[in-house]
């Protein structure tokens, strides 16, 4: 058993990054009444983990590739730790935001590592089993996070969503040090600063643009200045890299039409399946009185179809074209999405059950094979690169994802308060605190008519958010049907190259 250590050391990281992307969900009402947050804040609080991960993975991916991935896995823990720490310290919006911020920092260094490791460190069959077990610890990750977020947010506290990475941080850097060797870095591929520092801006700009908008007012200064940068940044990293002889994503990627229709996938995915996610944890719980734990609970639908499906589909579909597996699996997600907007103000949770379910079931079958699609649509000396671009991908459709859905989300709200008209004089401003987890405030200064309105207004809300996000996944899955070609090489076939990024699942 001794042999197996190191992928346990892997696997807490894994398990606790990938936790965090979704364990924030069901503490965001408990934490907008403790901090007094805007809905904005509450948006950055899940943007700001998301946002680094997605801006930092390619880049310190490359600096892991010089420096050795034990080290920067290890930095990367570290670094997690004391965010986490200072994450539920916080004492205000901002401080919380910047923490996350820093978190992501250490989750882009965990994940672009992690893969890395399993792969130097068994060979052969044991290799083979290895990713098998960092499959179902990610799948698992996914499926525990809003399950414990709600049992640590009801019985603790929800600052102790962040505290208990503490002690799971010290393990895995411990037994890292024990247990993983310390081998050199396996390439002298250069750091890429201006790129990262290009891609960052402009994905930083665009979602700042997003989750502002409509504060200071689509067509404002503020708001089209930030988009303009956002364009201008983008421009800059197109040329950077266009120039570098070791580019931080190689651009000549995407004259293949399958690495360009996986790329859509991998942002249309995260959008279509979990960014809607918070708002439904908004409305079990500010609206209709759940608990935490049971918000999280709601969710486990999606979750537990993922994972059994994820683990039956790897050994039933071998044989069916990537093609077919990730364009399904994409068409359930945007069904799944569709089928819950059907929800009125008198729904309660079980309205999205099927919904859920069928969702989860097409995440199971697009998640596990994409970034193996990847790295097989591509040569062999770019597989590496193509697998860490999936990921970025994900994780950028997840940010960006938040924040349009957000948009999307209190539009719906606001539209269906003006339709009550001089009844609700500030449609705007009660919209902010309808999604700003201030529902029971709104419903004791309104009485009984304030209750029937939050109900409606939530379920415009969230009508309008499926609406869209039941569209981007069907987008994803006609994209996946039309663009995505058969690979040369089996999907699930792992090889060395670039960073030594061999996937065998791919986890949100």
């Amino acid at each position: 058993m001794r042999k197996w250590l190191p992928l346990t050391a892997v696997c807490l990281g894994t398990f606790m990054l990938l936790v965090d992307v979704t364990i924030v969900v069901v503490a965001l009402p408990d934490m907008a009444a403790s901090l007094h947050t805007s809905f904005a804040d509450l948006q950055w609080v899940m943007d700001g983990y998301a946002l680094a991960l997605a801006a930092l993975l390619l880049g310190i991916g490359a600096l892991a590739d010089r420096a050795g991935h034990r080290r920067v896995y290890v930095a990367g823990l570290g670094f997690f730790a004391l965010a986490s720490l200072a994450c539920g310290l916080a004492s205000g919006p901002q401080a919380l935001i910047a923490f996350r911020c820093v978190q992501g920092v250490g989750g882009a260094a965990m994940l672009a590592t992690t893969t890395a490791l399993i792969g130097r460190i068994y060979q052969g069959r044991d290799r083979g089993v290895a990713f098998g077990v960092w499959g179902a610890v990610s799948g698992a990750a996914s499926a525990a996070g809003p399950v414990l977020g709600g049992l640590l947010t009801e019985h603790l506290d929800w600052r102790w969503i962040f505290f208990v990475n503490l002690p799971l941080s010290v393990l895995a850097i411990a037994m890292t040090l024990r247990y993983v060797a310390d081998l050199p870095g396996a390439r002298s591929r250069g750091v890429d600063l201006p790129g990262t520092a290009a891609f960052t801006l402009a994905a930083g700009s665009v979602t700042y643009a997003l989750i502002k908008g409509g504060d200071n007012g689509w067509t404002s200064a503020t708001t089209l200045g930030l988009f303009a940068l956002a364009a201008v940044a983008l421009a800059a990293f197109v040329a950077v890299e266009r120039r570098r002889e070791q580019p931080l994503l190689d651009l000549s990627l995407f004259r293949g039409g399958s690495f360009t229709g996986l790329m859509i996938v991998g942002v249309l995915l995260s959008v279509a399946a979990f960014s809607y996610l918070a708002y439904i944890s908004l409305w079990l719980q500010s609206v209709k009185g759940m608990g935490p734990v049971a918000a999280g609970l709601a969710c486990v639908p999606m979750s537990a179809a993922a994972f059994v499906v994820a683990s039956l589909s790897g050994r039933l579909l071998q044989g069916v074209a990537p093609r077919w597996t990730i364009g399904a699996g994409m068409l359930l997600i945007g069904a799944g999405a569709l089928l819950q907007a059907t929800v009125d103000a008198d729904s309660d949770w079980t309205t999205l059950v099927a919904g859920l379910a069928v969702t989860g079931v097409g995440v199971g079958l697009a998640t596990p094979v994409l970034a193996s699609t990847a790295m097989a649509s591509v040569a062999p000396e770019r597989a590496g690169m193509a697998s860490g671009a999936v990921n970025t991908a994900r994780q950028l459709g997840n940010a960006l994802g938040i924040a349009v859905l957000g948009v999307v989300f209190h539009a719906g709200l606001t539209g269906a308060l003006k339709d009550h008209g001089p009844s609700v004089p500030d449609p705007s401003g009660t919209a902010d605190a309808l999604a700003g987890g201030q529902a029971a405030a709104v419903i004791a200064h309104a009485g009984p008519a304030g209750r029937a309105l939050a109900h409606e207004a939530f379920a415009s809300g969230l009508r309008e958010t499926f609406l869209v996000s039941g569209s981007l996944g069907i987008l994803g899955g006609l994209a996946a049907l039309l663009l995505v070609r058969r690979t040369t090489a089996p999907v699930t076939t792992v090889r060395p190259a670039d960073r030594e990024t061999p996937v065998a699942a791919t986890s949100r």
